[in-house]
């Protein structure tokens, strides 16, 4: 296969999805917002758009899998190649109208993330990641930040809105950076906070109680970016693992013994 070129057509249908989904924005209601869970908020338009990247990415890789967020195609992860699909990553903004808001795509084969697409929305930037081929912003190539002490780091994370089990060592992290780091920022998209440390915006990153569909896209654009990614136990389970760590490589060392000792305490 060709990771390029599957990345390219792949592009092709998350931006007529991200069209979609603007249009959508401008005369979407309250009323349209289902619960699924505790603070999990699902509409039409998460609905809908997931159905039409189905549609779309079924044509470019016949017979493929999928990992879904809204469940519109029965999950099949026993496929040679698999999609991993959030189809707006963000939806508490998006209904709050709130400008961060975004379509995350991946490609799985077995299983390694061989692709990549994160796209912001309402800044029109289209990140995308390919195996060995690097990761680019609307086709420039991008590459993490080169920050090398954590006084000078803006760190983003996101706060636990739904499982509550691990609050402590949450909590010590966040004491930690509020005070060793530059600031911490909330964005509210776990797939637009990463596309961010790949290109340099952040520094580093640490999430808890993720889904795959959160993280799968936007890990592979830190690594092809330059960057580390590893879940809190240093660990290669970050996409299933539901837990994240990413930073620049000169930044790595000072920002995951912080977590890891919050988290995994010997």
């Amino acid at each position: 296969m060709n990771y390029q070129k599957i990345t390219q057509e792949a592009c092709v249908v998350v931006k007529v999805c991200g069209a979609f989904i603007q249009e959508q924005a401008k005369t979407f209601r309250s009323e349209d917002v289902e619960l699924k869970s505790v603070n999990q908020l699902v509409s039409y338009v998460d609905i809908e758009t997931e159905k039409r990247l189905v549609q779309g990415l079924s044509e470019i890789i016949v017979n493929a899998g999928f990992i879904t967020e809204e469940n519109s195609i029965e999950n099949n992860a026993n496929k040679e190649w698999t999609w991993i699909i959030d189809p707006l990553d963000g939806t508490t903004n998006f209904v709050h109208s709130l400008p961060i808001y975004s379509i995350s795509v991946a490609l799985m084969h077995h299983n390694e993330i061989v692709a990549g697409i994160v796209y912001e929305i309402n800044r029109d930037e289209l990140f995308y990641a390919y195996k060995n081929g690097g990761a680019f912003i609307n086709d420039k190539r991008i590459f993490v930040s080169q920050t090398s002490s954590l006084d000078n780091s803006l760190i983003a994370t996101g706060f636990p809105y739904y499982d509550y089990s691990k609050v402590k060592p949450y909590m010590e992290c966040l004491d930690f950076f509020m005070q060793k780091s530059r600031g911490l920022r909330r964005l509210g998209s776990a797939a637009v906070d990463l596309a961010y440390v790949a290109c340099g915006r952040f520094d580093a990153y640490f999430e808890q109680s993720l889904s795959p569909w959160d993280v799968a896209a936007g890990s592979l654009l830190v690594l092809e970016a330059g960057g580390k990614v590893c879940d809190f136990n240093l660990q290669n389970n970050h996409v299933f693992g539901k837990e994240i760590i990413a930073s620049n490589g000169n930044l790595w060392e000072e920002f995951y013994p912080p977590i890891q000792k919050a988290y995994y305490p010997k």
